[in-house]
């Protein structure tokens, strides 16, 4: 059977898209008009892809804000009355990400043949985390699906921003290192064999500085693949070290111990696990399980052997910053939060204060690190073509001067 997509109006006068199996045409207008929906506009799919049709079985990849925008338009529609079933339809008809709409449509299949929604969802492990799946089953078991999807939206949003920052942050340094080196290898590899070859026509001395220049350009261009089996090495051993347990260790733990991005990393990582243990545990799930999906989140595997280590000594009526203190990785300012938490009963609103304080010292850091690393990177561009330039006009000098004699 065909596929159409359409433009519609609802009945409120929103604007939507979608696509719909029909016989014909006719048919597919008909069928939108059982739905409550205005046409606009009706065509093949075909047509739209060139008469190639996308088969049933694709699988792409969903990214995290299509999560995000799935969640909260889940949260408003439940709100606003509609059954799951109902609101799962509406969601695949209007998304037009092939992907997605292939999770919606097995997501629905799944409620109407009477699974849980937190059941349907833990079958696409690789777009819904188990951080995912535990809140929307709490949820369920509350009978406060629509209120635990509003709050996972709002936490999804925070740690997105909290990624959009560090991204944004290490962007631009990034850019013009890489635009640093492009620029030497050029003059290296191109601009200096070119004077090379026109100062050794004129067979005179060059000064030392430019012999020391034409040398290096030299090494460039002849022994490049050396450079290139270089990196070709550290990146195979790196890879095959982060597959072990034991290299992963000392490679994360390595990067805790680095002066700048180690705090960067550091910081980043106590705000996911303060904001991502506050959900949890803010919607009803209980504290050991809570800590086993955190360490499960947590992307540095030091942090996570600190959170396993403290989760096996956690018991009920334990407290958690006595047993995060023994490990010697958490800072004493988020114990001593924590544990004025568990001393005045509010544990959520102390783990939310820590997100708070990191993400906060997150920012100054990355604030402080961008406006450092900038003119530093300046000053290392200038020194290097500088030099170059330098090397090169002296010997320019040196044969003019030769010239006038």
């Amino acid at each position: 059977m065909p596929t159409y997509q359409y433009k519609a109006k609802t009945r409120a006068g929103e604007v939507v898209n979608g696509s719909l199996a029909a016989g014909d045409r006719r048919a597919a207008l008909a069928e939108l008009g059982k739905l409550g929906f205005f046409p606009l506009a009706v065509d093949s799919a075909e047509a739209e892809t060139g008469g190639k049709k996308s088969g049933s079985g694709f699988t792409g990849r969903v990214k995290a804000r299509d999560v995000l925008m799935f969640t909260q338009q889940l949260s408003s529609l439940l709100r606003s009355g509609m059954s799951l079933s109902k609101a799962l339809d509406t969601l695949e008809r209007r998304t037009q990400k092939k992907a997605l709409k292939a999770v919606l449509g097995d997501l629905r299949s799944g409620i109407v043949q009477g699974e849980s929604l937190s059941d349907s969802l833990g079958k696409h492990p690789k777009v819904f985390s188990r951080f995912f799946v535990n809140l929307i089953r709490a949820g369920e078991a509350s009978g406060a699906l629509d209120d635990v999807l509003l709050r996972l939206g709002k936490h999804q949003e925070q740690m997105a921003e909290v990624r959009e920052k560090v991204v944004s942050a290490l962007l631009y340094p990034l850019i013009v290192m890489c635009v640093a080196v492009c620029a030497i290898c050029f003059f290296m590899m191109v601009m200096i064999p070119r004077f090379a070859m026109m100062f050794k026509e004129m067979g005179r001395t060059l000064p030392l500085p430019t012999r020391i220049l034409i040398d290096i350009s030299d090494a460039f261009t002849g022994y490049w693949w050396i450079g290139v089996l270089l990196i070709v090495g550290v990146v195979t051993t790196y890879r095959i070290r982060a597959r072990t347990p034991e290299g992963r260790l000392a490679i994360d733990g390595f990067k805790l111990r680095l002066p700048v991005f180690g705090h960067i990393i550091m910081a980043n990582a106590l705000a996911q696990f303060a904001r991502t243990l506050a959900t949890l545990l803010e919607n009803g799930v209980p504290v050991l399980n809570a800590l086993q999906i955190v360490e499960d989140t947590m992307t540095n595997l030091v942090i996570s052997n600190a959170i396993r280590e403290a989760r096996t000594k956690v018991t009920d009526g334990t407290s958690l910053s006595q047993p995060l203190s023994r490990g010697k990785v958490f800072p004493p300012l988020i114990i001593d939060m924590l544990a004025i938490g568990e001393e005045s009963g509010e544990v959520v609103p102390a783990l939310k204060n820590i997100a708070d304080t990191y993400d906060s010292e997150l920012s100054r850091t990355l604030k402080v690190f961008t406006t450092l690393m900038e003119p530093a990177i300046i000053v290392f561009m200038a020194m290097i073509i500088g030099s170059i330039v330098i090397s090169i006009l002296m010997a320019v000098f040196d044969i003019t001067s030769g010239i006038g004699k």
